[in-house]
């Protein structure tokens, strides 16, 4: 049960914390200028480096990266925020504590937001879309910049599952306003635990920095002006960015083994009878971490799911909005005025018809993300040999062939 850069942990990375353990630098500042840069340092600066980001700011989660956008670009109480009703449910727990509004839309072919729902859903109330580039692979982040720059809302690019994908060329979490990045044990490069926040903005960098770090200005040059918020401490240990530095400069090998992995896959699987693949809206900018069918009915997924020993993606825990109790009871970190338990939108199961249909009739194969809560506990991972990859493949057409021969 993991992501693929924990399989690809070595001596980069025990290296890198060894140094810091030598050094004994263990905070993100290095308060000795003679010290050099701290490993956490060079993390955002190598990584805006390969993005072309203008700013990374490294943090202690994604779901702190998603926190700290929202507030670095004005998103308060009552403003609402557009999110796709499939996603990690920190998406919507991070709009619920700004005090703003989740407006769930439904998701398309492609398992990310469908742009024409987002677009019905605007109100003068409407700050900010949520573009979550589900199962590593991109949404359609040039029709989802178009309609955020035609009403003038901010764009947040949430890519937990998919640093190192592409759009169109361009680097997933730099084409909006701000991007959040996952280093935890499941996604493409790990820390353990961990997050990357990129900003187009200098004004909204600033205030990023100010928030995660107790209002100090970047790099503690100063003390914030006197009109900056409140600050918090959501600071990334000095370990944890060695370990993600290390992965970071190996994350083009391992995107390249995925890729390989699931062409390897898809081919041995060949073409099913009753059954598509996903939509990606770039196949050459996805993370190949994933493979997922389509069926042509909820019921022959869930008899296909059965028996491969897993489950569909409607049933994969708090990444479906009908199993997040926290969204279905408004549940609030705040008392009962706070603007989500307050305002009349609803939330109920069935609410989003189209996304219950797709997600019930779809499986994910794991190809670098080994996760049975996401709903890909069976399939290969980056490691498996040409016979392991062959054996998954005839496990998926044996169970496709004998659903197919029931009906």
């Amino acid at each position: 049960m993991s992501g693929p850069g924990y399989l690809f942990l070595g001596d980069e990375e025990r290296a890198l914390v060894q140094q810091a353990l030598d050094e004994w630098h263990l905070n993100r500042y290095r308060f000795d200028e003679a010290a050099g840069p701290s490993m956490v340092y060079s993390l955002e600066r190598e990584f805006e480096q390969r993005t072309g980001a203008p700013h990374c700011l490294a943090v202690n989660s994604c779901t702190s990266a998603l926190l700290t956008a929202l507030v670095a670009l004005g998103v308060g109480p009552g403003d609402e925020v557009i999110v796709p009703g499939y996603t990690f449910i920190a998406s919507i727990a991070a709009i619920v504590h700004r005090g703003a509004v989740p407006v769930l839309a439904e998701i398309d072919e492609s398992l990310t937001l469908d742009p024409a729902d987002v677009a019905r859903r605007i109100t003068p109330a409407t700050k900010a879309i949520v573009a979550v580039h589900m199962l590593g692979a991109p949404a359609d982040v040039g029709e989802l910049r178009r309609i955020a720059d035609e009403h003038g809302l901010f764009l947040i690019e949430d890519a937990a599952q998919a640093c190192g994908g592409r759009y169109r060329g361009r680097a997933l979490g730099t084409i909006g306003d701000a991007g959040a990045f996952s280093l935890n044990l499941f996604k493409i490069i790990t820390s353990g635990d961990g997050g990357l926040l990129t900003l187009a903005d200098d004004t909204a960098y600033e205030r990023a920095f100010a928030f995660h770090d107790h209002g100090f200005k970047p790099l503690r040059q100063g003390i914030a002006d006197a009109d900056s918020l409140f600050g918090m401490n959501l600071r990334m240990h000095e370990l944890s960015g060695a370990v993600a530095l290390g992965q970071l400069r190996k994350i083009d090998d391992i995107l390249g083994v995925l890729r390989k992995q699931k062409t390897a896959l898809l081919d041995a699987i060949g073409e099913l009878p009753g059954v598509t693949r996903r939509r990606i809206n770039d196949p050459d900018g996805e993370c190949f971490s994933f493979l997922v069918l389509q069926f042509e009915t909820v019921e022959a997924a869930r008899a296909v799911a059965e028996r491969l020993g897993t489950s569909t993606l409607i049933d994969s825990g708090r990444h479906y909005y009908g199993n997040m109790p926290q969204l279905l009871a408004r549940r609030t970190p705040t008392p009962s005025e706070h603007p989500f338990a307050s305002s009349d939108r609803r939330y109920e199961a069935n609410m989003l018809p189209r996304t219950d249909e797709i997600l019930g009739r779809s499986i994910a194969l794991s190809v670098g993300v080994v996760d049975a809560y996401l709903g890909s506990g069976v399939g290969i991972n980056p490691l498996s040999s040409p016979d392991e990859i062959a054996a998954a493949a005839r496990a998926v057409q044996s169970a496709v062939n004998e659903v197919v021969a029931m009906k």
